[in-house]
């Protein structure tokens, strides 16, 4: 590890795939474009990195020896909210959208370019790292039916005080959501409010982030009171919200 200070503030990525080839091609990319990066083979060496360190972010291939990523995912969204980038070879989309519903904040198919894959970190890492997008007044905290939630620690609690754990991905929508209450957002708009730019046009995750979401805020995901369905138009944000500095 370099010993110079401005390294010591740099993003810390760990890259886990199988592919040795592949491993070395993305640290060595990824260290000069400023991140400082490991490396591990299968889920176990990865455990071994994240028990022994901090990391910023987690390039998890799908298709690994043992335990397979959404296997690992799990396991990680179990006890942390560190961001997962999910690498996968396989092109359907019901294998990218698993890959969501395990908790992954993005994904990247294979064969890409090591610069696809830095836009998708930079991507993520602004949404973990800072507000999410959107005017929001100089607000800090928005908080709805009881419910607060902290743009700066980006942190969601409950009417009942609880902290609920949100990935990178659930974050930045309930908060696209909550910075336009009562308006409807279309899907289009929603991508660019949490995705931006690297949005493609046949991305599923805002459907596979919206249900995870209603399962976490909603009383009743089936017949949801907080994010509605505008047929044809998108969703909207029905409660009123207050703004806390």
């Amino acid at each position: 590890m370099s010993d110079n200070p401005l390294m010591s503030h740099a993003p810390r990525i760990l890259i886990v795939d199988d592919d040795r080839e592949l491993r070395q091609l993305l640290s060595g990319f990824l260290a000069r474009q400023g991140f400082r990066a490991e490396i591990a083979a299968d889920g176990r060496a990865m455990f071994k990195f994240l028990d022994a360190a901090r990391f910023d972010l987690v390039v998890l291939d799908l298709m690994l020896p043992g335990e397979d990523g959404l296997a690992l995912c799990r396991r990680l969204r179990a006890t942390s909210n560190l961001p997962v980038i999910m690498l996968t070879a396989l092109a359907e989309e019901t294998d990218r959208i698993v890959g969501l519903e395990m908790g992954a904040d993005d994904y990247v198919v294979k064969p890409f370019s090591p610069r696809e894959l830095l836009a998708r970190i930079k991507a993520v890492l602004r949404r973990t790292g800072g507000t999410p997008s959107g005017p929001s007044d100089g607000a800090r905290t928005l908080v709805f039916e009881g419910w607060r939630l902290n743009l700066a620690k980006r942190e969601l609690h409950s009417p009942e005080g609880v902290l609920m754990p949100l990935t990178s991905g659930e974050f930045d929508l309930l908060a696209a959501f909550a910075e336009h209450p009562q308006r409807v957002l279309s899907r289009d708009l929603l991508l660019d409010l949490t995705k931006g730019r690297i949005a493609g046009p046949y991305d599923r995750s805002i459907d596979v982030q919206l249900s995870r979401l209603r399962r976490k805020i909603e009383a009743d995901p089936n017949d949801p009171a907080l994010i509605k369905t505008v047929r044809g138009g998108g969703y909207i944000f029905a409660p009123p919200v207050e703004r806390e500095k």
